[in-house]
């Protein structure tokens, strides 16, 4: 707990393991709850300087109509425009947002989490940081959700939280986008990555190594390049096109430009020499000459999704001890064939 600053009723919630409903009820003097409890949670409470929240308390029947959205990267257009689909559906649902970034930290996500976590905000929507998922540390999403806010995950997920989550088909997209590459005879296809550390990452990069051992290839090392970063990416690309691959499949926005620029630059023809296929941004990959195929991931309606589950969420009636069920959402992806690859 933070001892700086005044207790918040989720604080008190979570270090005396009960519900929030409990704590707020105890301290309303509610005849539901038992007089021993009440002392208990009244005492806790004075000890902690816990300050009954203004705008909680205005709240207590009712919702704030506020969400929180924690984006890991605002410049990346995938949450972007999933922020549109989020922003859009909420609004006509009479839902207003407050939005940060984490820009990819586990320490800012925490902060933001805790910052907006105090009674003001009816539920959160969430991708997580490239820090969170590298060193898979979730406790601080754990903590939001025993105290009773609810919390939607999209793209980057953990399995381990129980919460609603929309995802797209990752596996099933790199897998039928590496069969698409054999199928126009490609028969040495590199991957290229920078999101090696991201579970969607490892999902896309085990599609396409089942497509390649499916059909009785040996998978090839040498044309696997598999980082978490771009530096290293920019470093080791050229290795990678000395092997003089014929298709390369990007799982990401920025392998996508790096490998159709350095392919470019080499006088190669795409996609007589080498076919790509890329994860990334539909509308420059039109641009791009020749403009570049990608799975298109439908991010709107991503964000339109958890959206929704949230609302749901946060306007269901419910009794806090009894047992949730909650849903996984896939959005089914698309591969938009463009000039980057032969055509069947």
């Amino acid at each position: 707990m933070n001892m700086k600053s005044k207790a918040t009723l989720k604080e008190l919630a979570i270090a005396l393991g009960v519900s929030t409903s409990t704590v707020s009820k105890a301290l309303s003097d509610s005849p539901e709850i038992s007089e021993q409890t009440k002392r208990k949670i009244k005492e806790f409470a004075q000890l902690k300087n816990y300050k009954p929240n203004s705008i909680a308390k205005n709240l207590k029947n009712q919702r704030a109509y506020t969400i929180g959205v924690i984006l890991p990267n605002i410049l990346n257009p995938f949450f972007a425009k999933v922020f549109s689909g989020i922003e859009q559906y909420a609004n006509e649902k009479g839902y207003n947002l407050i939005t940060c970034t984490s820009n990819e930290s586990l320490q800012k996500e925490k902060q933001m989490l805790e910052m907006l976590d105090n009674g003001a905000i009816d539920g959160f929507i969430l991708a997580l940081a490239q820090e969170t998922q590298k060193e898979n540390n979730i406790n601080h999403l754990k903590d939001v959700l025993r105290g009773g806010t609810p919390i939607v995950l999209f793209d980057r997920i953990s399995n381990e939280l129980k919460c609603d989550k929309v995802i797209v088909d990752d596996y099933d997209s790199a897998l039928n986008a590496t069969n698409y590459l054999l199928e126009t005879g490609a028969k040495k296809i590199a991957l290229c990555s920078t999101i090696h550390n991201l579970s969607v990452g490892k999902l896309r990069e085990k599609g396409y190594e089942d497509a390649l051992m499916n059909k009785g290839f040996v998978l090839d090392t040498h044309l696997m390049l598999l980082t978490e970063n771009e530096s290293d990416f920019d470093a080791s690309l050229e290795n990678v096109l000395q092997e003089k691959p014929d298709a390369i499949f990007a799982l990401d926005e920025h392998a996508s430009v790096a490998a159709m620029k350095a392919v470019l630059k080499r006088g190669w023809q795409v996609p007589n020499d080498v076919a790509l296929i890329g994860f990334a941004d539909g509308l420059w990959s039109r641009r791009l000459t020749p403009s570049l195929s990608t799975v298109s991931q439908h991010a709107p309606e991503i964000g339109q999704k958890a959206a929704a589950l949230l609302i749901k969420r946060i306007e269901e009636e419910f009794d806090p001890e009894t047992q949730r069920i909650y849903v996984t959402e896939v959005i089914k992806t698309e591969l938009r064939k463009r000039d980057s690859v032969k055509k069947l």
